[in-house]
């Protein structure tokens, strides 16, 4: 983006800029370091639509009053806390100085997956401003499974028709009935029950969601406080979308799943935000559903994935086999787990 038009963003603010470096670029996105005489601050551009963006800046507006530390949002000469221009929008924030903390270390792990779990409890009870075009996913997870699921039977069926098979085709055609199991039971009317349920009680005592939670996304400053970045698809959920995530995530990172690592995860998102036993049950049956292997099987379906090689799918997807069947004790255990808490 040329820098004048920076310029012109940056006019609508009161701060003396004495440099600009740009962090990333996008068609659509972008961020640039601006710097000024009382530090750092950092610019990013966004096509989220106007009334979306409205909802994102009420929640974590809501989040920073219960006690969540996020970057402060630098309102221009006119109040606005966003600036609109050529139909994208800029949002300055204050720049955190710190560093991201390691999941790589138990206490590591533990210090971000207690603040998750106090993100949440911070969060309940947002209401998003009327005229705002609120991000909710509160209720629609079993239908939005299910229509995956099923469209993964017509790939598989797809494969099933043709002539001959390559490496990927093959594994597909051998695996997937048992991936399908674990769809179906993941979605089974009980799980849907409780899901339901639980969607339910909260749908006057909204909870967020961040979506995103990980190290790259937190900053832990000198003075020891955790600051959460990047809530750009923050969004009205269950909870457990965000565990269930962040679980995947770590597991992957380590190549298998860790029962013991698992039971250290709840047990220390137990400790700040307690759920009941049966709220536990729904993270269950989202483990459960074999969300990796999905994703693969998609995107080599739907041609996602140009630049990829027939040898890279074929080498991911034996990975995530055999990362997804490493959860078969952990979902065994599951209530032994709940039950410990």
């Amino acid at each position: 983006m040329p820098s004048e038009n920076l310029r012109e963003v940056l006019d609508n603010y009161d701060i003396e800029v004495l440099g600009i470096r740009n962090e990333n670029y996008k068609v659509k996105k972008g961020v640039w370091w601006i710097q000024t005489p009382t530090g750092n601050k950092i610019l990013k551009k966004n096509s989220i639509p106007e009334e979306r963006l409205d909802f994102i800046i009420a929640a974590i507006e809501y989040l920073c009053q219960k006690g969540i530390n996020m970057p402060e949002i630098i309102e221009s000469r006119n109040g606005k806390k966003y600036i609109n221009l050529d139909g994208a929008n800029y949002i300055l924030n204050e720049a955190i100085k710190g560093k991201a903390p390691s999941s790589k270390s138990k206490e590591g792990l533990e210090r971000i997956i207690k603040e998750l779990a106090k993100f949440h409890v911070a969060s309940k009870g947002f209401q998003p401003p009327v005229g705002s075009k609120p991000n909710i996913l509160l209720g629609t997870w079993y239908e939005k499974s299910k229509k995956k699921m099923d469209k993964l039977v017509e790939y598989h069926e797809q494969e099933k028709r043709k002539s001959a098979h390559n490496e990927f085709g093959n594994m597909i055609l051998r695996e997937f009935p048992y991936f399908h199991k674990k769809m179906e039971y993941s979605l089974s009317a009980d799980n849907k029950s409780l899901y339901d349920r639980w969607v339910n009680q909260v749908k006057n005592i909204s909870y967020l969601v961040h979506q995103d939670f990980i190290d790259g996304n937190l900053i832990i400053t000198e003075t020891g406080k955790i600051y959460v970045l990047d809530p750009d698809s923050i969004a009205i959920e269950l909870p457990t979308k965000d565990i269930r995530k962040f679980i995947n995530k770590i597991m992957k990172k380590r190549g298998s799943w860790d029962l013991q690592l698992t039971k250290n995860i709840i047990s220390w998102y137990q400790e700040v935000n307690p759920l009941e036993k049966w709220q536990w049950q729904i993270l269950k049956s989202t483990i459960m559903y074999p969300h990796l292997f999905a994703g693969i099987m998609s995107k080599y379906y739907q041609k996602r994935e140009e630049t990829w090689t027939e040898n890279k799918y074929v080498n991911k997807l034996k990975n995530i086999i055999s990362i997804e069947k490493s959860k078969e004790s952990i979902v065994d255990d599951f209530e032994h787990i709940i039950d410990s808490l």
